[in-house]
């Protein structure tokens, strides 16, 4: 007689599935943190709730699911001006695969300016800073090198635009709409506190900055405010490299850049 093959176990606290009767691979019934996701949440729930479910493991209030909603809109799409839109568009138009062009946008928006490492290293400033601007301001004389990490230490205070002159008004829309949704209270001390807070970086507010404050109202950690900036970035990423796609390079949006041979340069 053959022995019946069975599955190995899974260890996971997210996630638990009842397995067919005639399949033991194939799951019956699957549960977030306890929630039945295709009997009770299917067609119930919105996916900024699933979202939540997943990193929090609870669910979230109305107003938490409005405020991650709301975020996930203002970070949808960048614009092609960002460096992760961008290179996800250059993947497009040379015919990369979906996930080639995806990945370049998360290889690029990684990073420590604009990226989501910055969003990273903001959470851990409000976490050590709060709502006390003169904390703020010994935090900002201090490197952001961490001993032991891959990450060289910033060049411009997390969440603030080391290029900009001044807020940006997208900029200015978002934080306001975020604090109107009353989860926590950083945002609305950083709408309160703005000037303050742009004098003690040297530089405006950032996108990636108020997104920080948003997630860590919202509760969660730096660890999982830069996944889930990577993840909400996406959108805007995907659509414009298959926009992109059929258009080849010479219809590319931005502009050419002409070289001369070092041959010619000398001459001239």
């Amino acid at each position: 007689m053959t022995d019946k093959i069975k599955p190995h176990s899974i260890r996971t606290r997210i996630w638990r599935e009842e397995p067919e009767a005639d399949n033991p691979f194939v799951a019956r019934a699957a549960y977030c943190h306890g929630y039945d996701v295709y009997g009770e949440m299917l067609g119930n729930a919105r996916w900024v709730e699933m979202l939540y479910l997943l990193f929090r493991q609870e669910a979230p209030s109305s107003s938490q699911a409005d405020m991650l909603e709301t975020l996930a809109v203002a970070l949808s799409n960048p614009g092609p001006r960002d460096a992760s839109v961008h290179a996800a568009m250059c993947g497009g138009v040379c015919g990369s695969t979906a996930a080639s062009s995806l990945m370049a946008a998360l290889a690029v928006g990684a990073g420590q300016y604009t990226g989501a490492h910055e969003v990273f290293s903001a959470m851990q400033a409000w976490a050590t800073c709060g709502t006390d601007v003169e904390a703020w301001r010994r935090q900002s004389t201090q490197t952001q090198e961490t001993s032991g990490s891959i990450w060289p230490a910033s060049e411009h205070f997390p969440g603030f635009d080391p290029h900009g002159v001044s807020t940006a008004t997208t900029v200015k829309q978002t934080l306001a709409c975020l604090a109107g949704h009353g989860c926590g209270e950083h945002l609305r001390w950083l709408q309160q506190n703005l000037s303050a807070m742009e004098e003690m970086a040297g530089s405006p507010l950032a996108l990636s900055g108020v997104t920080a404050a948003a997630l860590f109202d919202l509760g969660f950690t730096p660890d999982q405010g830069e996944m889930l900036y990577l993840l909400l970035r996406l959108p805007g990423a995907a659509a414009h490299a298959l926009e992109q796609r059929p258009l080849g390079y010479k219809k590319f949006p931005f502009g050419t850049v002409e070289l001369e041979d070092a041959a010619t340069q000398e001459a001239v």
